[in-house]
């Protein structure tokens, strides 16, 4: 049976697109234009979200993102207010999210292990050991 979700889980989905539409399309600040939200959180009385991104540039640029997102969060929740009809708009928060640069490290240490144990195991076999 497939697992019903929650109002809060679809107001959240329904504020994420919207954001990301808005910050796509209407925000003209050059420091937001390279981002990508992954995700957003919202308390269970919708007062506060946080919204999760990734910078296209980089961790360096995240603190000049961070400044525009604050800067433009007014117009973004203004915005939000005519497009999402809810009792409370949240507050926004903005949080840099490291899961998908953290994601990408892990699979660069697996590769990394996954060729020294084939290069292991290729010296192993061309120089098998005779003690007998």
């Amino acid at each position: 049976m497939p697992k019903e979700f929650s109002r809060g889980q679809r107001v959240a989905g329904q504020i994420h697109r919207e954001l990301a539409e808005l910050i796509r399309q209407e925000v003209k600040d050059p420091r937001v234009s390279f981002i990508s939200l992954t995700d957003v959180e919202l308390t269970p009385d919708y007062a506060h979200a946080k919204v999760f991104f990734t910078a296209m540039g980089g961790t360096d640029s995240v603190p000049e993102i961070l400044e525009g997102l604050r800067h433009a969060s007014g117009f973004l929740r203004r915005e939000l207010g005519k497009r999402v009809r809810i009792h409370t708009l949240p507050e926004l928060h903005f949080h840099y999210d490291r899961s998908v640069e953290e994601g990408s490290r892990l699979s660069q240490l697996i590769d990394q292990t996954v060729r020294e144990d084939t290069a292991r195991a290729q010296a192993t076999d061309e120089n098998p050991r005779t003690d007998h």
